[in-house]
């Protein structure tokens, strides 16, 4: 098929394939621990630039980044040799994600799943290399290239393997100005969305701590509100019954039949409400799980972090079915069920899960602590009132549909449009 937004951008110049070995200096990787160092240290102030630092085309470093002392980070660049303009690629587990060093790596430096190339800037572009390695065909290229078991990895020297398209350096810097402002916008409409969501995390403490509820921090917005509310506090065994789920697994999933809930999709796809799966189960199988009703919060009861352990989600539609390691909390008459999902998202209760938590690999949090967990139950329609202004700030930050997250979903999909088109060179 002709492509006219390439045939126009080229005007009659060539363009080779080659193999990605053959543009690049080197491809290399950094080191993992094992017998060469220690991660975090008493005297490590370094980073170690694991999958998970390399987010939207940056290094990004969070409070969960390790950390290298001097000689660990010494022995990683021996190896790494990092400089400004090398692209950083997830070879391991998710395979793929790219960034640009765009600054001198002086305190940090990479794990041996992620690689170093080096182009070689005479004939590629740094960046236009970053942008080849997410379209399409080049990402299926790569990933058929990748073996091993539960944890799939994709060896450099088949990396290396890959075609990739060579225009005009001229060329090159055309296509990479004009992705690089769909990615500008779109990074403006993610600090934006950021900053939102600082306010909504801010009005969602202080809206749900009370004036009698001294330990979560007495604030000026609660004492206005609330000052004549009259609130119990009830341990949330009290106010409800806990459902424990039973026996799904992934591999049971169906492209039709009865909706169906796993735990891990609570916290990797779910917002904070919804009334709809995004899966299905054979009603024979059904028949076995057990079933959550509209009203019920469900709950996440494992999690590889205490952040995740015990993620609410407020289930709104009919009723499903749900796996085990999860429950459905089905709340009496006095309790909102909105009003109670926005409760377990709180400062409040992020520290009684630290507090409680077990385990190291696999985090749970014991039922018989959760159902101890105090809640403040005041009536029913200052409950409502409270979800009603909250609703608004979930809507503006978490809903596909409306506010800055379909925004960002239309920018990225106009991104992903053109980068397809300004990349699909003639072979």
């Amino acid at each position: 098929m002709s492509n006219r937004i390439i045939e126009k951008l080229l005007n009659g110049a060539a363009v080779e394939w080659k193999p990605l070995g053959e543009v690049c200096h080197s491809i290399k990787t950094g080191l993992n621990p094992r017998q060469f160092f220690t991660l975090n240290t008493p005297d490590a102030t370094n980073y170690y630039v694991t999958i998970r630092e390399l987010q939207n085309h940056k290094i990004i470093f969070t409070d969960k980044t390790d950390k290298l002392n001097d000689e660990a980070l010494k022995l990683c660049n021996n190896r790494s040799n990092l400089e400004i303009g090398d692209i950083l690629f997830s070879g391991t587990g998710t395979i793929g994600n790219v960034a640009l060093i765009d600054k001198e790596p002086r305190n940090w430096n990479i794990k041996e799943g992620v690689y170093a190339i080096k182009p070689k800037k005479n004939i590629i572009l740094p960046k236009f290399l970053l942008y080849l390695f997410e379209i399409d065909f080049i990402r299926k290229d790569f990933l058929s290239k990748s073996a091993g078991g539960t944890v799939k990895s994709v060896p450099m020297k088949e990396l290396a393997k890959i075609i990739i398209p060579i225009p005009p350096l001229e060329i090159q810097e055309k296509i990479v100005k004009t992705l690089d402002k769909f990615t500008e916008l779109e990074a403006t409409l993610e600090a934006e969305l950021a900053l939102r969501k600082k306010q909504y995390q801010y009005y969602r403490e202080n809206l749900l701590t009370f004036p009698q509820d001294l330990d979560r921090g007495y604030n000026e917005i609660a004492k206005a509100l609330y000052h004549n509310t009259p609130v119990v506090f009830k341990a949330l065994g009290e106010m409800g019954e806990l459902i424990r789920g039973n026996g799904l697994q992934k591999k049971d999933f169906t492209e039709t039949g009865v909706p169906a809930i796993h735990y891990g999709q609570i916290y990797t796809y779910y917002g904070t409400f919804a009334d709809k799966t995004k899966s299905f189960v054979s009603a024979e199988l059904a028949k076995k799980l057990k079933k959550a009703q509209k009203g019920d919060v469900l709950i996440a009861g494992v999690s590889e972090n205490v952040e995740d352990v015990m993620k609410p989600l407020g289930w709104l539609g009919d009723d499903i079915v749900f796996s085990g390691d999860m429950f459905a909390f089905r709340p009496n008459k006095n309790l909102d069920t909105k009003y109670l999902t926005y409760l377990l998202q709180t400062e409040h209760f992020a520290k009684y899960k630290e507090k409680y938590a077990l385990g190291t690999k696999v985090i749970r949090l014991n039922s018989a602590n959760l159902l101890k967990y105090e809640i403040p139950v005041p009536e029913l329609s200052e409950q409502q009132k409270i979800v009603n202004i909250l609703d608004k700030f979930d809507s503006l930050t978490n809903s596909i549909s409306e506010g800055l997250p379909k925004e960002i979903a239309l920018r990225r999909k106009q991104y992903e449009y053109y980068r397809e088109q300004l990349l699909d060179f003639p072979r």
